[in-house]
C-alpha cells in the first residue's frame, strides 16, 4: 500500500514524498482513512511508528477543503504535554502543509507571549499548543474557538492524567460540542481509557501493536545496584562500553542536575534538561546532545514525550518511573522506526515495586545483568509475573505538575492562591464579612502601617507602642489548581 491509496491529495502526497516516505506505517494506514471520513479516533501504537503523521496528514486533507480561519479563530487544535513535543509536531505540520494555503502556529510557555499573540491575530487553521499557554491566550481573548472543527490530544494518556486534567477540563468547557476528537498515544491504561471514552463519540479504536508493549528491536535489561552506587555504576557502564550518545532518565529535577555534575566530574560531558530549565537552556542542551558536543543528556520524564533523536543507541533509567506506562515512553526514545537500540535500568531494592509494575504492564520479565564490582548489598527480589503488583495511586501532580515546566494556568497569569497573601484575598485588599468584628479586624490589618506612622492604629484607637491582642485568623480554603 502507498500513501496515494489513502485518499490524500496531490499537494500532501508531494510533501510526504519530499520527506522520503512512500509506504505508510500500520498506524498511518489505519488512522488516515478514518480521520478523513470525520470519525472520532482512539489510536495506540508504539513510540516511533509515525503517529504524528497519522493525524497530521488527514487533518490537513480535511482542512484544505474548508474555509480559512478568520481573525483570532482556529480550526484545529493539537494539544501536547511538553514544549519539545509541541515544537516537534509543529515542525511536522509545516513540512506536510508546505504546498497548501493553510496557516499554522505553535504556542507554549517559557518564551515571550507577544510574538505568539501577533501570529494569532489573523487566525490560524492549525494551532499546536501546551495547555497552560493556551488558557493564558484564551483568557486574554486572543483565541476564539467558534470555528474549531477538530481537537487532537497527542500523548493522550499524559494529557488526561492528574497533572493536566484540570486544564484540559477548562479547555473542553469552552470548545464547540460538535467537533471531531482524535486521541493518540503509545499507552492507554484502563483508567485513562475509561476517561478518554467520555471525550469521544462512537470512536474508531486502533491498536497496531499489543497494548502497552515495547519495541522488539530494543534490547532491555536491568542491573541490580544499591542506590548509593548508581552514579559510579553509570559512569562505569558508559566508560567501559565507550558509549557516545546516552539519554539518562532521572525521577527528579534536582537528581538530574546532580547526576549531570557527577558525570562532568568524571570527564563525561553531560547536560540536564527538565521543567525548571529555561526554554533557551533546554533547546541548547538538546542541540548539543544531537550534535555530539554533549555525550549524555540527563532528563526527567519531560523528555519521554517529544524528543525525536535519530538513531539514539542507548537509554538508561537511572531511576525507574513512578508510573509504569512512562517506562514504555522512555525506552521508546531508542529503537525508533525499526532501528535497534538498548535500554538499561539501574534498579535498587527500594524500586522493586516499580519494577514489578513495569514487568506486569509489559508482560515481560526483564533480563538481569550484574555489573562487575557493583553487586548490591541489598539484593533485589526475584520477579514473578503471577503476582499482581500493588500499584500506589500516583500523586496529583506526578512529580511536579505540568511536565512542560509551566505553572498552572491560574498561577501563570499571576493569580496567587488564596491565603498566601493578605492583599489577594477574594480579589481585593481585604476580605469582606457580614460580621462587624471581622470587618474591624480586616480594616485594622489593612491600615495598620498607616496607623503606626500616625501614632495610633486606625479602627481600634490602640496606641502604636502597645501590643495588640493576638488574633487567630482562619486560612481560607484555596481553589487554585496545584
Amino acid at each position: 500500500m502507498s500513501f496515494a491509496n489513502l485518499g490524500l491529495s496531490r499537494p500532501i502526497l508531494d510533501a510526504v514524498s519530499a520527506k522520503g516516505y512512500d509506504t505508510p506505517s500500520p498506524i498511518q494506514a489505519a488512522a488516515i482513512p478514518a480521520v478523513i471520513e470525520g470519525k472520532d479516533l482512539m489510536a495506540a501504537a508504539q513510540t516511533g511508528t509515525g503517529k504524528t503523521a497519522g493525524f497530521t496528514l488527514p487533518l490537513l486533507e480535511r482542512l484544505s477543503a474548508g474555509k480559512p480561519a478568520q481573525g483570532n479563530q482556529i480550526r484545529a487544535l493539537i494539544l501536547t504535554p511538553t514544549r519539545e513535543l509541541a515544537a516537534q509536531v509543529a515542525e511536522s505540520v509545516n513540512d506536510y502543509s508546505k504546498n497548501l494555503p493553510l496557516r499554522s502556529a505553535v504556542v507554549f510557555g517559557g518564551v515571550k507571549i507577544n510574538p505568539q499573540i501577533a501570529k494569532l491575530r489573523g487566525g490560524v487553521d492549525i494551532l499546536v499548543a501546551t495547555p497552560g499557554r493556551l488558557l493564558d491566550l484564551y483568557n486574554q481573548r486572543i483565541i476564539k474557538f467558534s470555528q474549531l472543527e477538530v481537537l487532537v490530544l497527542d500523548e493522550a494518556d499524559r494529557m488526561l492524567d492528574m497533572g493536566f486534567i484540570n486544564d484540559i477540563k477548562k479547555i473542553l468547557a469552552v470548545l464547540p460540542k460538535q467537533r471531531q476528537n482524535l486521541l493518540f498515544s503509545a499507552t492507554f491504561s484502563p483508567a485513562i481509557r475509561s476517561l478518554a471514552k467520555g471525550l469521544v463519540n462512537d470512536p474508531v479504536e486502533i491498536s497496531v501493536s499489543p497494548v502497552n508493549s515495547t519495541a522488539t528491536t530494543v534490547k532491555q535489561w536491568i542491573s541490580p545496584v544499591d542506590k548509593n552506587r548508581k552514579a559510579p555504576a553509570l559512569i562505569e557502564l558508559i566508560s567501559t562500553n565507550n558509549w557516545e550518545q546516552v539519554l539518562v532518565f532521572s525521577r527528579t529535577k534536582h537528581g538530574a542536575n546532580r547526576l549531570a555534575k557527577q558525570l562532568d566530574a568524571a570527564n563525561i560531558s553531560a547536560a540536564a534538561i527538565h521543567g525548571n530549565k529555561s526554554q533557551g537552556a533546554r533547546t541548547k542542551a538538546l542541540a548539543e546532545f544531537k550534535s555530539g558536543v554533549v555525550k549524555v543528556l540527563v532528563a526527567t520524564d519531560i523528555a519521554a514525550r517529544g524528543l525525536d533523536i535519530d538513531q539514539l543507541p542507548h537509554v538508561v533509567n537511572f531511576d525507574l518511573p513512578n508510573v509504569p506506562e512512562d517506562y514504555v515512553h522512555r525506552i521508546g526514545r531508542t529503537g525508533r522506526a525499526g532501528a535497534s537500540g538498548e535500554a538499561v535500568s539501574l534498579v535498587c531494592a527500594d524500586e522493586f515495586e516499580h519494577l514489578a509494575a513495569i514487568e506486569h504492564l509489559t508482560g515481560t520479565i526483564l533480563e538481569r545483568q550484574e555489573l562487575s564490582g557493583f553487586a548490591p548489598v541489598h539484593p533485589l527480589p526475584e520477579s514473578d509475573l503471577s503476582k499482581k503488583p500493588s500499584r500506589k495511586k500516583p500523586s496529583q501532580n506526578r512529580g511536579g505538575g505540568h511536565k512542560d515546566g509551566q505553572r498552572s494556568a491560574d498561577n501563570a497569569r499571576g493569580h496567587k492562591p488564596q491565603g498566601k497573601n493578605k492583599s489577594h484575598r477574594s480579589g481585593s485588599r481585604t476580605s469582606r464579612s457580614t460580621d462587624s468584628s471581622s470587618q474591624g479586624n480586616a480594616k485594622s490589618a489593612s491600615t495598620g502601617s498607616q496607623g503606626q506612622r500616625q501614632g495610633t492604629t486606625q479602627g481600634n484607637n490602640t496606641p502604636a507602642n502597645s501590643r495588640p491582642a493576638r488574633r487567630v485568623r482562619k486560612r481560607p480554603a484555596t481553589n487554585t489548581a496545584r
